[in-house]
């Protein structure tokens, strides 16, 4: 199994930045990208960031392109969602999830019912 823990989350005022922390453990050979997602109060859970851990590759959703940056340390298996400029829409509960299927990483965003690797979440408040 794997197990995703995240971190980082808070409170920040619009224009804020708070960077989330996602560690795995236990058997991470399993996967071989990670990702962010997040679920706001009434609505579904969307994609928001990946990476394929072996190449370093990224994909974002447009709404956080250009201010949200997902990186990792493979040496400590941790995956990093930095953001920036937030927004009151960016309020969300934020979760870390991975999977090791053969797809592209704009299908591992879209196609949520498919990961089998989910953390617990963090949340995130942006107020105006």
């Amino acid at each position: 199994q794997v197990q995703l823990v995240e971190s980082g989350g808070g409170s920040v005022q619009t224009g804020g930045s708070l960077r989330l922390s996602c560690a795995a453990s236990g058997h991470t050979y399993k996967y071989n990208c990670m990702g962010w997602f997040r679920q706001a109060p009434g609505k579904e859970r969307e994609g928001v960031a990946a990476i394929f851990t072996g190449s370093g590759s990224t994909y974002y959703t447009d709404s956080v392109k250009g201010r949200f940056t997902i990186s990792q340390d493979n040496a400590k298996n941790t995956v990093y969602l930095q953001m920036n400029s937030l927004k009151p829409e960016d309020t969300a509960m934020y979760y870390c999830a991975a999977d090791g299927a053969d797809y592209g990483l704009r299908t591992f965003l879209s196609a949520l019912e498919n990961i089998p690797y989910w953390g617990q979440g963090t949340p995130v408040t942006v107020s105006s």
